[in-house]
């Protein structure tokens, strides 16, 4: 039977409802997206999908609440929220929905669910506290989704239901953006081990264009490796490794003697004719070609080396 209605609640909003509008409206576009309360309304059908409201769990019937005692569970003991159970069910479909290769579905299903749903999740469910992100906390996902709620005296009837649909594109564009960066670095893994391969012993990994290389770096064991190079635009950038994604420490930083050099004066300091800005911080570099990148990769490695030594 064809989905003619998306069901949710009515009245105020969260990240998790938005998101699985966003989901199960890229599958079912035909269907209409109704924001009720009304019980009759949520008694399932088979053109109904009901989420984030109706009191119960039940896959076959198409619905898809967690707020009823007890909750839904993953395997492991962790709450979902709406967001959870219709990704846990109409994820992958979603994914093949916007183009992603048939062989990386199951995989980027379940990187999405660990980083982006499960935190959903959990903060829906008052299972994490919002104060994990420190001092930062005001810049999570769900709260800035929240900030798009009608102030408090904004008396519209229609109020809460504009700010949700007004919502559907900003939150469409967050997950979207996500699953499109995991794509990316499913597809950039090959270039990136190929790159490893040939680099061998270097302490300089080349790469043919900017592209996500930390993780692999990491689970090929490639230690030895301390910065990137790639071609960007008509220039060349010489990068340094972050330790990971929580720190800016990096394996090895590009010489003290370039911070904050430009043209003419990192030339002088490098020694390498075609150098064209480095980072007060040392973590990128600039040249003009190749040749003048791969130069000033040597001239980092060795001021590593004599540093170590």
């Amino acid at each position: 039977m064809t989905i003619s209605y998306l069901i949710t609640h009515s009245g105020g909003f969260h990240a998790d409802e938005l998101m699985s509008s966003v989901i199960l409206r890229r599958l079912f576009p035909q269907a209409e997206l109704v924001r009720t309360r009304d019980r009759a309304v949520l008694v399932p059908a088979g053109d109904k999908i009901i989420y984030d409201v109706g009191g119960m769990y039940d896959a076959e019937q198409q619905i898809f609440d967690h707020h009823q005692r007890p909750g839904p569970l993953r395997e492991d003991g962790q709450p979902f929220s709406s967001f959870g159970l219709v990704w846990a069910h109409y994820g992958q479909a979603y994914l093949a929905a916007l183009g992603v290769p048939a062989e990386e579905v199951e995989a980027i299903h379940a990187k999405f669910d660990t980083k982006f749903v499960l935190p959903i999740d959990l903060l829906d469910n008052g299972a994490m506290e919002p104060s994990v992100a420190g001092p930062l906390s005001v810049l999570t996902l769900p709260t800035l989704l929240g900030s798009l709620k009608p102030v408090f005296d904004d008396t519209s009837p229609t109020a809460d239901d504009d700010a949700f649909f007004a919502a559907l594109p900003i939150v469409q564009s967050f997950i979207e953006a996500f699953i499109q960066n995991l794509a990316a670095k499913a597809r950039a893994q090959g270039l990136v081990e190929d790159a490893i391969a040939k680099a061998g012993i270097s302490a300089i990994l080349e790469l043919p264009m900017g592209m996500p290389y930390r993780s692999v770096l990491d689970k090929a064991g490639a230690d030895h490796i301390l910065f990137v190079v790639n071609p960007r635009g008509g220039d060349w950038t010489l990068n340094g490794i972050k330790l990971s994604g929580d720190t800016f420490e990096q394996r090895a930083d590009l010489p003290e003697s370039w911070a904050g050099l430009t043209d003419a004066d990192l030339e002088e300091a490098s020694g390498v004719k075609g150098a064209k800005f480095c980072h007060n911080a040392r973590f990128i570099a600039v040249a003009s070609s190749r040749e003048a990148i791969l130069a000033m990769a040597e001239c980092a490695v060795k001021a590593v080396e004599q540093g170590a030594s």
